[in-house]
This record gives structure tokens, C-alpha cells and sequence, in this order.
């Protein structure tokens, strides 16, 4: 596979052809995705190989925004005083129908496309969350909607937002705080997975912070009673947390990991850091139980004569699902159906699932659609933030091996192969004939903006980020 890298970018893309007189629109469009299979394909692939970090997208966000240019979108970079992070918009008027990207890989999860373990880089980043089809995928679809829209002669807007830094960075929640979002009728998306699905459940509330904690450094051996650890501050800390755990809400999530303990034993640590998160389903228990998270570290730090600041990092609402829109986007993914493998790719699939243990999904469930499903996810994701301010629907596709975990080797793995590429593809056509389905009938977008505000009475959104700049240097 090539590796021009960012050269790319300046690489036309061809429009497919005109549709036939006697094609239908569905076929069309999907059609128009296939045409360019080849370079979707391949743009994915370079995107998987560049596995950079969150906001540290550069190669991958100018891969795209290239790719957006060429088929004819007016590119605005370096939105929302994020670099990496960029609005691309085709057409005048309304309704503007939006889709996302994501491009973002995960620290430590670096992969070869094999099916056993065997990083490229040792500590290297890997797209164990598949956001180089996400972002692709986006791509392909907001393309193929434009072209569409182009020859049906319709009034309208597309418009893709490139939005890095999902893994904890919460890109999207800056977006919609600089209004990038506020025009936008409907928002359609989707997210690289083990089955093929529409959801209409919630996710959980996130909010994720580093706390830092400083104290006096002095000989641990000689003169400890001179000093003041910080990493007992954090250990202190620690153990309140996992004693509070007893007294939260049953559903809801503390973890954390100790970034930095010390540099050697006979030296009391002046400075130590722990970077903590919290999740729930609904954002208002969480600002509860955030705030007792809050309140240990101050009692730590008074317990170990120590001071303590944190610095918050990432915090996104939970999903604010859509009935009416996920209904259109379910049937679309219906009309193009699932993922067949080939010998070769069943063969690599097989020795995935030898790696993975008892799983839900079965061998074979790649192929089908599944009816919608309505429950509530166990992570979390900067879209809900979206899905408070636009209704937004999210489907998934099968782009890896059925049974296989999200932040994964084996997600890195099946996200490298034809596997991948596969269901990429499923989601670009489902995505795009949901697009154009909004913009045929208004109705759905009436019967989706019903709902949201319905589902949305009574709460005003508020970004739990506040007022801080992104914290672009977080994965550094």
C-alpha cells in the first residue's frame, strides 16, 4: 500500500459517472461508493499506518481534508483553536445534513494486520477504535451525498466535520462550544464495530481529569521527616476513591492510573499525577459523584501535607438517542446488507476468535443486520455532545471480527485487512442513502427534531469543559 502520506492530498478525485436514467437512487449511490472503493481503501489504509495521537492528527486530518477538496468542499482548518480539526461544506441552504470523522488512534496498542499479537512500534500508537475507517467512511459518504444532491438539482447543504481527539481529548465538545454546529439539522455518523447495527440507546457521561499533586522532595532515608510526598497524596487519594466506590450509584464508573509515581525510592516524590475518570448515564448523577471524586483529592492532599490541582481534560454528556432518525438510518443499512467474507478472511477470522474466548457474536453474524437496538452502551463518546445541540443518529458496521473488543490488538488487526475495508464500505452507503432520505423528505427531519426536543426538555446543555482551551498537548 502506498505511503505518499500528506502528498496525497493533492491527488483529484474522480467523480463516478452520472447515474443511468434507469437506476435508482439507492443503487446510484451506492454505486458511486463502490467506484472509488479502491481509493477509500486506500486513504483508510494510510490513516491506520500514520496511528497518530489525538490532536496530533496532522498527517491524517490533511489526508482527508485533500480528499474533501478534491471532490469539490470548501475546507476551513484549524476550527475550534484546534489544528487538526476542520469543517468541509458543499451547497447552499437548508436543510444541512452533516456527517463526522474521526482520526485519532489509541497510545500503546500498536498492530501488524496479523491475527496474533505483533506491534509495528514498540509503544506505538494503534487504531484499536477503528477511526481511520470512522473518519473515511465520512468521508466516502459525504461525497457521494454531494454528488447526489448535485444531480438531483436540490437545494441543500453537506458538510463534514473533521473532529480529532475522540479518545479523551472531547474535539467535538470544542466544536459545538465555538457553535460550528448551530445551523445543522441533522448530524449522521457512525462507529466501527463487531456487528451491524443502529443504536437508539444512551451512552455514559464521561468526565476525565489529571490531578497533580506536589509536595517536598528530601532523603526517604536520612531526612523523611522533611518531606512532603506527593505520591501519597495520590495514594491517599486513590484509596478514598476506591472506598467511595461502596456509595455511588451501582452503574456508575471510577478508574484511573497513576501517570507519575516519583523517579527513584530513596527520593520523596515532589510531584506526582493521577489521571482519573468517571462515567454515568445520565450527566447529572455524574456531576454528583464527580464532585466527591473532587473532594478526596482535597482531602488527600490535607491528610499528606501536600497541595493538589487538577486540570480537566476531557468530559462529554451521555447520547441523546433519536428514534425517528435512527429508524431511516436502520433501514438504509438494511438495504445494503451486511459483510461476506472471503476464504482468506474467514481463515484470518478464525484465528482472531481463537485469541478471544467466549464471545456474543458468532462467526457469521458479519452478514446480518441486527433490529435496533435500543440499550445502553458501557462507553463513552464526544458525538453525545453533538446530540445535545443536533439530532444525530449513529449506526455501526462490522469491521472487525465478530466478538472482538473495542481497543483491542484484534481491533487493530481486522481494522488493517479487507475485513475492515469491507465494512467501512457497509457504513459510507447506509450513511449516505439515510442522507439522502433527509433531504428527499423533510418529514424525517420534522419527526427527528420532534423528538429531540422532546427528549431534551427541561435540560440546558452546558459543556463540562467550561472555558478552558483544548488541551492539545494531553497525549504528549
Amino acid at each position: 500500500m502506498s505511503r505518499t502520506g500528506v502528498a496525497a492530498v493533492v491527488m483529484t478525485v474522480a467523480l463516478a459517472p452520472a447515474w443511468a436514467a434507469d437506476e435508482g437512487t439507492a443503487a446510484g449511490v451506492m454505486r458511486a461508493i463502490d467506484a472509488r472503493r479502491a481509493r477509500h481503501a486506500e486513504v483508510a489504509r494510510e490513516i491506520w499506518g500514520f496511528a497518530e495521537l489525538g490532536y496530533l492528527e496532522e498527517k491524517s486530518s490533511a489526508l482527508l481534508q485533500g480528499e474533501l477538496r478534491a471532490a469539490g468542499f470548501e475546507v476551513t482548518s484549524g476550527v475550534a483553536g484546534i489544528p487538526t480539526a476542520f469543517v468541509a461544506t458543499w451547497g447552499t441552504g437548508r436543510p444541512v445534513v452533516a456527517f463526522v470523522g474521526e482520526y485519532d488512534a489509541l497510545p500503546g496498542l500498536s498492530q501488524a494486520a496479523v491475527p496474533e499479537p505483533k506491534p509495528l512500534v514498540a509503544g506505538g500508537g494503534g487504531h484499536a477504535c477503528g477511526h481511520h475507517l470512522l473518519g473515511t467512511a465520512s468521508a466516502a459518504a459525504a461525497i457521494a451525498t454531494r454528488e447526489w444532491l448535485a444531480a438531483a438539482r436540490r437545494p441543500g447543504t453537506v458538510r463534514y466535520y473533521g473532529t480529532p481527539a475522540e479518545e479523551g481529548g472531547s474535539g467535538k465538545v470544542y466544536m459545538v462550544r465555538a457553535g460550528l454546529f448551530r445551523d445543522v439539522d441533522a448530524v449522521v455518523a457512525w462507529h466501527p464495530g463487531d456487528r451491524n447495527a443502529v443504536s437508539a440507546g444512551t451512552t455514559l457521561a464521561n468526565v476525565g481529569a489529571k490531578f497533580r499533586f506536589r509536595g517536598h522532595s528530601a532523603h526517604a532515608s536520612a531526612a523523611p521527616h522533611l518531606g512532603r510526598s506527593a505520591l501519597d497524596g495520590v495514594q491517599a487519594m486513590n484509596h478514598m476513591v476506591d472506598m467511595l466506590r461502596e456509595h455511588v450509584p451501582a452503574d456508575a464508573r471510577l478508574h484511573y492510573v497513576i501517570t507519575r509515581g516519583g523517579v527513584a525510592p530513596n527520593v520523596v516524590p515532589d510531584f506526582a499525577e493521577v489521571y482519573y475518570m468517571a462515567r454515568h448515564a445520565d450527566i447529572r448523577v455524574l456531576d454528583d459523584v464527580w464532585e466527591r471524586v473532587r473532594k478526596a483529592a482535597e482531602g488527600a492532599a490535607l491528610g499528606t501535607g501536600t497541595r493538589v490541582e487538577h486540570e480537566v481534560i476531557s468530559a462529554v454528556y451521555n447520547m441523546l438517542p433519536n428514534e425517528a432518525l435512527a429508524g431511516v438510518a436502520l433501514a438504509n443499512l438494511q438495504k445494503v446488507g451486511g459483510v461476506t467474507y472471503t476464504a482468506e478472511e474467514r481463515a484470518f477470522a478464525e484465528r482472531i476468535r481463537a485469541t478471544l474466548g467466549p464471545a456474543a457474536e458468532p462467526l457469521g453474524s458479519e452478514e446480518r443486520v441486527r433490529a435496533l437496538d435500543t440499550a445502553p452502551g458501557g462507553g463513552s463518546t464526544d458525538l453525545a455532545d453533538v446530540s445535545w445541540n443536533v439530532p444525530t443518529v449513529e449506526l455501526e458496521a462490522a469491521t472487525w471480527v465478530p466478538g472482538t473488543p473495542a481497543h483491542s490488538w484484534q481491533a487493530v488487526a481486522s481494522g488493517g485487512t479487507t475485513i475492515g475495508t469491507k465494512g467501512m464500505l457497509v457504513a459510507a452507503k447506509a450513511m449516505a442513502l439515510t442522507a439522502v432520505d433527509l433531504f428527499r423528505d423533510p418529514a424525517h427531519l420534522q419527526r427527528g427534531r420532534e423528538e429531540f426536543d422532546r427528549r431534551r426538555a427541561g435540560v440546558t446543555y452546558t459543556p463540562r469543559i467550561g472555558d478552558r482551551l483544548p488541551a492539545l498537548d494531553y497525549r504528549r
